[in-house]
């Protein structure tokens, strides 16, 4: 099991937005990811710098950040959470990759 840490970038004034539409995740979206073999997935909310960090556990060679295969389910999820992240041409969110330097079980 591989762990893949990123970060994004939330627009500023859409914090409550955005915990009301995580709050409300498809129940689809939650099983497409679940098929791809992402579990453990958390993100987490740097208030000072408006910074989300996520972390998640893959099983398989993706993850929920690849846009080299995007499904229907996720270019819908994306193409609503536009307004309120910074996003690419497509939609998916500005995701920067991080470095894993520790971790301890």
């Amino acid at each position: 099991m591989k762990r893949f840490a990123f970060k994004m970038i939330l627009k500023k004034g859409c914090e409550k937005e955005y915990a009301r539409r995580h709050a409300a995740i498809w129940p689809e979206l939650k099983q497409m990811l679940k098929e791809q073999g992402i579990s453990d997935y958390s993100i987490f909310w740097d208030k000072e710098t408006n910074l989300l960090f996520a972390v998640q556990k893959c099983s398989k060679e993706t993850n929920s950040q690849d846009t080299t295969q995007v499904d229907p389910i996720t270019q819908k999820w994306w193409d609503m959470m536009a307004d309120i992240m910074e996003v690419n041409p497509d939609n998916s969110p500005v995701s920067i990759p991080l470095e894993e330097l520790f971790h301890l079980d």
